[in-house]
Parts: C-alpha cells; sequence; structure tokens
C-alpha cells in the first residue's frame, strides 16, 4: 500500500449509500469530511473575513495558481514565508494548479508538451506554466495540498480529444510529483476522461499506481448535464481507493454536492455561495431565498430561523433587501457570510448522519428541499432596481446612452456607432439572433441521444445582449422540459461596455442575472438551473483567437462595430478565417449588416449568403451559411441571394475591395459569378 501524508482514516460509510465520514491532517489542521472549501482565488475569500470563515467552520480555503503567479507574485510569498503568513490564515490551504483557468481565462495561448503558454492579464507578458512552474509556485505559496497541473478540455469534446488531454494529463502529474521533491506538502492527482467510462477507468488505474495522497474528478461542470455529471461522479469515485480523499472540483449547488456526497466525494469547491450572495440570494433550510425582491422590504424575521450563524442571530431580511437594493457592500458581505455557513452546516449534518447511520433518510429528506427557490413568496412581478445615486454614465470610450422612448444603449463616443440602436437592445438580440436562428426548437432536447452540445460564437460581445437573449431562451424552455448542452462563446477585446452597462443594470434590465457579472469576473460561468448551460469568455482580437476556442460554432451571432470603425472585422480574409474555424459544421452566421461589400466577402470566404428578417429599423438583416448547412433542410429555409443582389453587386463600386486590381480582382469577381448558389443566375438589371 503506498504511503499518505495525510493520515486518512475512514470513519463510516453509510449504509444503503457510498457517502463516508473521513479525518485527515495537514500540516496545520485536522480536517473532517465530507466539507466544503470556499474558493479564496487571490488569497481571499471574496468579501470575507479571515475571522468570519474560521468561526463558519471552514477548515480548507481554496486558492489559485495562476492567479497568484501573476499577481502578488513568487516572491512575496518567499518573503513572507508562504501564504498562511501573508492572508494571516492559520487553517489549510488547498491550491489548484491552474490548470482551468487556462482553459477558460486565454487571453492567448498555447498548448504543447512543455505546458502552457499564455498572456498575462496583469502586464501583458508571455508565461509558460509547466507543470515545474506549477509546483515550484505551489511550493512558494506554502499550500498544504498541491493539485498537479492537468488539461482541461469541455465534457463533451469527442474521444480522440478526450485521450489526448487524459495522456498528458498523466505525463504532467508524473512531472508535478518528481517537480515536488522533498517538500512535506501533500499533493492531489486529477482523474480526466470527459464522458467516456473506459477512460476514466484508465485514468484512474494509471494515476493510482502513483504515491498521491489524495484525487480529484476533473473535467466535469463544463458542458455535461446533471445527470451525465452524477453517473461520472459515481462511476470514477468507485475507481479510486478507499484510502485516500475524493474531491470533486468546482462543484456546485447545495443540491450537487447532496448527490455527490452520496455517490462517495469527500471534498468539494464552488464560488456559488459568494457569486449568489453579490446577487442578493440567500440558501436557506426552505430554499433559496432571493432577498433583492421587494417582497422582503418589510420582513422583520430573521434570514432563516434554522440558522446559528451571526447574521441570521442579528439581522432581519428587510435590512438584508435594503443592503442589497442601496448596493452597499455589507450586503455581500453579510449574505455571504450567511450562505458559507450553510454550506459548512450543510457538511456537518451530513457528517453526523453518516455517523450514526442515518444518511439515507436525510438525504431523501435535503433533495426536496435543497432544490426549491423561494417557495415562501413565489415570484409575481419583476423587481425594479434602482441606485439611490447614479453612478457615472461614461467609461473609456463608451457612454450609457438613453433614447427618448426611455431604452437604454451604450454608444462608442469616438465613432457615435450606437449598440442595438432604435429598439432596446434585448428585444433587438431576439429578433437578430435567436428568432432567426430558431434557438428555442433547437435546445429542445428530443430524447436521452440528444446531448451533443450546441455551441454559439458570440462574436463581439458589447454590453451581452446577445450572449444574454440566448441564456434566457435556454432558460425559458428548460422550464417546459429537457434541453440539450448549451456552450456559449463571447469573444471580446474591449470589456469596458458591458462593466458600464454592469455598472447602470437599473438601465439594462437583462444584465439583472448571475452569467454577466461572473463571466466579466471569472472568465467563465455556468448555470446553477439549466444542466449543461455554460459561457466562456475569450478576451481578445477574435482572429487570433478563433483557434483558442474549444469547440467549432453551430451558431455566429456575428455582431462586430460597423466596416466604418472597424474595417477588418468584415473583409475577405476574416470570413475565409471564420469558415475555416466553422471546421466542416453545418454553421449558421446571423448579422446586422446588408453591405454589399460585406455579403460579397462571406461569398468569396466560402459562405452562402441568404437574406435574413427585417428587425427594429433595419429592412433586412443577413444570414450565411457553410456549405453543409446551406445543404441541410434548415438551410433551404433561408431565402438566398439570387439575380437581384447579383445585379446590385455588378453596379455597385463597393462590390470589390479597392485595393484589389488587375489579376486579383478578376479573381474576386470571378469567385462570386461562380458561387454555387448562383448556378444558372443572371444578374437582374436595374430597374428604368
Amino acid at each position: 500500500m503506498i504511503s499518505s501524508r495525510l493520515d486518512f482514516k475512514l470513519e463510516r460509510q453509510a449504509t444503503g449509500s457510498r457517502a463516508r465520514a473521513a479525518t485527515f491532517r495537514t500540516l496545520h489542521n485536522e480536517v473532517r469530511t465530507p466539507l466544503f472549501m470556499p474558493v479564496g482565488t487571490q488569497a481571499t475569500v471574496k468579501a470575507q473575513l479571515p475571522e468570519a470563515l474560521e468561526a463558519s467552520g471552514s477548515q480548507i480555503l481554496l486558492a489559485n495558481t495562476y492567479h497568484l503567479l501573476l499577481r502578488p507574485g513568487r516572491e512575496v510569498f518567499r518573503k513572507f514565508g508562504g501564504i498562511h503568513g501573508f492572508m494571516k490564515w492559520e487553517k489549510s490551504v488547498l491550491t489548484d494548479s491552474g490548470g482551468f483557468q487556462i482553459f477558460s481565462l486565454p487571453h492567448s495561448r498555447a498548448m504543447s508538451e512543455e505546458g502552457a503558454t499564455f498572456q498575462s492579464y496583469v502586464d501583458g507578458k508571455l508565461i509558460l506554466l509547466s507543470p515545474e512552474v506549477s509546483i515550484g509556485t505551489q511550493v512558494d505559496i506554502g499550500s498544504d495540498i498541491m493539485m498537479v497541473l492537468d488539461q482541461c478540455i469541455p465534457s463533451t469534446a469527442p474521444e480522440e480529444d478526450a485521450r489526448r488531454a487524459m495522456e498528458i494529463t498523466h505525463r504532467w502529474a508524473a512531472r508535478s510529483l518528481a517537480a515536488r521533491g522533498d517538500s512535506p506538502q501533500s499533493m492531489f492527482a486529477i482523474v480526466q476522461g470527459a464522458l467516456f467510462p473506459e477512460l476514466r477507468k484508465e485514468s484512474a488505474a494509471r494515476l493510482t499506481e502513483m504515491p498521491f495522497d489524495g484525487f480529484a474528478i476533473g473535467g466535469l461542470a463544463v458542458g455535461e448535464g446533471k445527470s451525465q455529471r452524477e453517473d461520472v461522479c459515481e462511476f470514477t469515485a468507485g475507481l479510486l481507493p478507499a484510502d485516500r480523499p475524493r474531491y470533486l472540483m468546482g462543484v456546485g449547488t447545495p443540491l450537487d454536492l447532496l448527490e455527490a456526497v452520496h455517490r462517495g466525494v469527500d471534498m468539494f469547491d464552488c464560488i456559488i455561495p459568494t457569486q449568489v450572495a453579490r446577487r442578493g440570494g440567500a440558501f436557506t433550510s426552505r430554499g433559496l431565498v432571493q432577498l433583492r425582491r421587494a417582497v422582503y422590504k418589510l420582513a422583520d424575521v430573521p434570514l432563516d430561523p434554522a440558522c446559528s450563524c451571526p447574521v441570521c442571530a442579528k439581522y432581519s431580511r428587510a435590512y438584508l433587501h435594503h443592503l442589497y437594493k442601496a448596493d452597499e457592500p455589507l450586503g455581500w458581505t453579510l449574505m455571504g457570510q450567511h450562505n458559507i455557513h450553510f454550506y459548512h452546516q450543510l457538511m456537518r449534518d451530513l457528517r453526523q448522519s453518516i455517523l450514526e447511520d442515518r444518511f439515507l433518510p436525510l438525504y431523501h429528506q435535503l433533495r426536496e428541499v435543497l432544490g426549491q427557490e423561494d417557495e415562501e413568496n413565489p415570484n409575481q412581478h419583476p423587481v425594479r432596481l434602482r441606485f439611490k445615486k447614479e453612478p457615472p454614465r461614461t467609461r473609456g470610450v463608451y457612454e450609457v446612452f438613453t433614447w427618448p422612448a426611455g431604452f437604454s444603449c451604450i454608444r462608442q463616443t469616438t465613432s457615435g456607432e450606437i449598440m442595438h440602436a432604435h429598439v432596446p437592445p434585448i428585444e433587438e438580440a431576439r429578433a437578430l439572433y435567436i428568432d432567426q436562428s430558431a434557438l428555442a426548437s433547437r435546445v429542445r432536447s428530443t430524447g436521452p441521444d440528444d446531448m451533443e452540445p450546441l455551441v454559439i460564437w458570440d462574436v463581439g460581445l458589447g454590453a451581452a445582449a446577445n450572449a444574454m437573449a440566448a441564456i434566457l431562451c435556454c432558460e425559458e424552455q428548460a422550464q417546459n422540459g429537457p434541453v440539450r448542452p448549451v456552450q456559449i462563446i463571447s469573444f471580446e477585446n474591449d470589456l469596458d461596455p458591458l462593466r458600464l452597462a454592469l455598472t447602470h443594470h437599473h438601465h439594462f434590465p437583462y444584465l439583472r442575472h448571475g452569467g454577466p457579472a461572473t463571466v466579466v469576473e471569472e472568465g467563465a460561468w455556468r448555470s446553477p438551473k439549466v444542466p449543461g448551460l455554460s459561457w466562456l469568455l475569450l478576451p481578445g482580437d477574435f482572429r487570433e483567437l478563433m483557434a483558442c476556442a474549444p469547440a467549432a460554432p453551430d451558431l455566429i451571432f456575428y455582431d462586430m462595430f460597423s466596416t466604418k470603425s472597424d474595417p477588418d472585422q468584415w473583409n475577405h480574409a476574416m470570413f475565409r478565417d471564420l469558415a475555416a474555424a466553422c471546421g466542416g459544421k453545418n454553421t449558421e452566421l446571423f448579422t446586422y449588416s446588408t453591405s454589399t461589400a460585406v455579403r460579397a466577402a462571406l461569398l468569396t470566404a466560402g459562405f452562402h449568403v441568404a437574406l435574413g428578417q427585417a428587425t427594429g429599423s433595419r429592412g433586412e438583416t443577413t444570414i450565411a451559411l457553410t456549405p453543409e448547412a446551406a445543404g441541410q433542410p434548415r438551410g433551404h429555409a433561408h431565402p438566398l441571394l439570387g439575380s437581384a443582389w447579383l445585379g446590385k453587386w455588378t453596379r455597385s463600386p463597393a462590390g470589390v475591395p479597392a485595393h484589389l486590381t488587375g489579376d486579383d480582382r478578376t479573381a474576386y469577381e470571378s469567385a462570386i459569378r461562380a458561387h454555387p448558389q448562383f448556378t444558372g443566375v443572371q444578374p437582374q438589371p436595374a430597374r428604368k
């Protein structure tokens, strides 16, 4: 038997369940399982004092190597003798290796056998994060438990990609062990393999041959459905040694934790307790309570009468409601303190029930409660959020522009262009992108085999109206029945418009949602309500980042600033690269531009081009289809441009880029005339 540095002791396993209670000892304290680890990414749990975390029962905090490597840097931890002295935390710290952040927050990156090269968001420098650099940084940080560097990919990736990522994770795991040297810190391996049981089995077998002190179940909560996650979690946990801790990474809601404990998992981490608190949500013994709602304005009752935390003992729901409405940071702090206490109390209750062999009845009881949302006061009316003092209406070169009709948009002051002009942003987004793409019908699940994720590329995030329209559509459909996994990938080189809109969310009601603030702050968001719905942000130049996207698109919402402001985003070269990035899929692209030059560029890049519906003040829009999509029944529903457009193009001075001359100009013109969609079509002459 391979010895462990944690002195793990399994105390009891529940009857009729795989739920376990155990203890182990780190360099700083004894740890009792099952346990939840609050996320302190940057050596702090957001809006929480270390004293409050300790009082709530926090045994281990999670910090992130990726972020701490960039700021404050390894030299700071060497100066202070590690993270414990630096942040004045006396109990344990687990450091994630940075693998997921490389996956979800790439400004630019390149993966190789050596490691991941990425661009620092602090100073723009290129940094190689290898297993040796990751472990060396974790040694300097002085965490009690270090995680190996792994390659994270979407859980729904093809088997070939999943195997490739799994195998490099195994090689990096061996290098991580070697890099630890004689450090007394413990180290966990990460079992990968996506949704493929044979790969999971192979990964567990390979890693358990090595002298790791614990094992994590990685590669979940990144695209799969809830039932898939639970099945893979149970299968993988059953492959792991009984004498080592089992850690499910990045999960999740209280109900998620309950289900995973039932399946044999010991340790969890997630940002949900503090992020839900930031949006005015509190987990209680009666379900999730949304304190932002006006129904709590006069509620002179504790947040949760069954809770023993200091917040519930002292403050009323009315006061917490007031703090949220006034946008006071204390509201986030107090609700976050309560939520973290709730998570810890849930773990304590589950542990005690396991030790007393009454877990299964408690499991069935809690399943009925933890999934509820505001059952005491069902929401009947939308909530209008107001600020007492209007925050600045400008940020960088952007401003909040309010139309006489009363709705607001974001305007770029340098060009004068307005995002979603003339109609409310969310309405135009629905008409132009959601309705035309028939997203509602696309996301409905037709059966157990319909689990291939639908991938949406949101090109030009702006103030997130298009992405949020897609998310809201998925949430609406999920209320009516099962939906397929949906992954939204947003590309944006300037986040100022969204940051500005978020500070004015009373002007942009669609932003009153957990997704936008989280995706700006963390780079990724996963829906706590709709299994398989995720949102990834890739900040930087779109043309450079196409290759970094984890999946080719099924739908493209192309919403860049116009050719006048940014001509390089609308030319033949851009659309040629975009067509190649579609990878032979049945991809449909939707855009507001009806420019003859833009449509010509799409055609010469290999797309078929169709006439899109009118939206708002736009008499028509544009739809582009890959050849594969054009040949499908859905593609036939879009009327392709024909003789009328071809005649218009022939007469247009903008039909061919001005810089093309001679043979290049002739080749460009020939590419359009010979395009398959114009076979047998003659240009329609101009009307007299």
